[in-house]
């Protein structure tokens, strides 16, 4: 019975996307269902007539903060709001003492760990994914790793992680951008979680999210204190004394009110939905394009195959969208997907593996 329920859910949430082809690039950016669609419309309309009240906004930008936490386990008041991932991570990587170690993954998505490789005093090392928990050592400050790798859906052993960054009091980052939505997750055991919300999430460029543990998220500073951050944010508009609040809510950065106004409706449909029905519908199609590779499966909604040059162009013009990153192809299946889809990419794949 509950099986059958989670199937009716994803089939009334696919009849609000409307792609025009086979879409499988959801790493790259999610498809905008139609409530959000309509929710943005209506926003840029009241801008354009002036009807749009910022300090109204607000209500709608804390359902998205309270909608996450509920997905991802944690309260609101753990709950940053952002617009891209970096800005946390770098928040993050100023935190950290001189000369500590930053244990990374090779390979590991830019924003994940160029805020610790620029910053100046900070010494970072990466290993294989696979090697990280082992890795771990006395002079490890932090680990940061993406829970599913960005170039080709791997993910990373996090319950090893969290064994061998406790026995160390290492503490650990984790960044949810390619698996916040579809891998079920808890994320009340991480120190640090960073989220860009316009993949998985449904949501559009410009809403990311940090969450954490109350100790860890204490030993941050803002990086860029703004009127937003204040205990009272209508009231902390002007003036050099700014009153911050005591929980995650100080780190906020000032909302880009479109972003937030589509986030809060994509939010609303993913739990409708259920991370764990997404997960299974996900990875299954995922495991079913793999099976006809012959590939194992991995639990993961990317895949990542070799492919000979142009095939993403060829794919598109059979009205297949996906993408190449470090010189394979990768394909993403979300929600919106389905059987058909993996059948019509199969066939336009023949003859390009």
């Amino acid at each position: 019975m509950e099986q059958s329920s989670a199937h009716e859910r994803l089939r009334a949430a696919r009849s609000w996307f409307g792609a025009r082809n086979v879409y499988l690039d959801t790493a790259t950016h999610g498809l905008t269902p139609g409530p959000a669609l309509r929710a943005l419309e209506e926003h840029t309309r009241e801008v354009a007539e002036g009807g749009f009240s910022p300090a109204e906004a607000d209500a709608g930008v804390e359902r998205a903060r309270a909608s996450y936490a509920r997905l991802t386990g944690v309260t609101p008041d753990r709950v940053a709001l952002g617009t891209h991932t970096a800005q946390f991570t770098g928040t993050v990587a100023a935190s950290l003492p001189e000369g500590a170690e930053v244990l990374v993954a090779e390979r590991e998505f830019s924003s994940t760990v160029h805020p610790f490789s620029t910053r100046e005093g900070l010494r970072v090392r990466e290993v294989p994914l696979e090697r990280l928990p082992e890795e771990v050592g006395p002079s490890t400050a932090l680990v940061a790793v993406s829970a599913a790798q960005s170039s080709d859906g791997a993910l990373a052993p996090l319950d090893d992680l969290v064994a061998a960054c406790s026995d160390l009091d290492t503490r650990l980052l984790v960044d949810t951008t390619q698996s916040a939505g579809w891998l079920p997750l808890d994320d009340d055991r991480f120190d640090y979680v960073v989220c860009s919300a316009y993949k998985w999430l449904l949501g559009t460029r410009g809403s990311a999210f940090l969450s954490g543990t109350a100790e860890a998220l204490a030993a941050l500073r803002p990086r860029a204190a703004n009127w937003y951050a204040g205990a009272e944010p209508w009231g902390s508009l002007y003036g050099a004394a700014l009153e911050q609040g005591s929980d995650a809510g100080r780190l906020d950065l000032a909302p880009v009110w479109p972003a937030w106004v589509a986030l809060e409706r994509s939010l609303e449909l993913i739990e409708e939905v259920g991370v764990a029905a997404i997960h299974e519908h996900d990875t299954a199609l995922a495991d079913r394009f793999r099976a006809e590779l012959g590939l194992e499966r991995t639990g993961s909604a990317i895949v990542s195959v070799p492919v000979r040059e142009g095939t993403a162009a060829r794919l598109a013009e059979a009205g297949v969208k996906a993408s190449v990153r470090n010189g394979r192809l990768r394909l993403s299946f979300h929600l919106y997907n389905t059987e058909d889809d993996v059948d019509r990419l199969s066939e336009a794949l023949a003859g390009s593996l």
